[in-house]
């Protein structure tokens, strides 16, 4: 799955919230800046720790797919070679 974009994305969700906040709430420029500053920085890091998280447990689940995928083979090796042995 594509997730390269999902820290942008809740990062500019955010400021686009908080930008509307503080308009509302008629802050100062300067703390409208600094509010939008903090929001931003700290979203695209929660964002950046979402999409890792992910990806380690996409990366976990494709390894158990592949072990899986293995027994099934040995599995069925095994059943073949007992197959052999009967129709003799």
């Amino acid at each position: 799955m594509n997730r390269k974009n999902l820290p942008l994305l809740l990062m500019l969700t955010a400021g686009t919230v908080t930008c509307i906040i503080t308009y509302i709430e008629k802050y100062t420029l300067f703390g409208k800046l600094l509010s939008l500053f903090v929001v931003l920085l700290i979203f695209y890091l929660l964002g950046s720790i979402l999409k890792w998280t992910l990806d380690f447990f996409d990366m976990q689940n494709e390894e158990r797919l592949k072990e899986e995928g293995e027994v099934i083979e040995k599995d069925s090796e095994e059943g073949e070679a007992e197959q052999e042995k009967d129709q003799e």
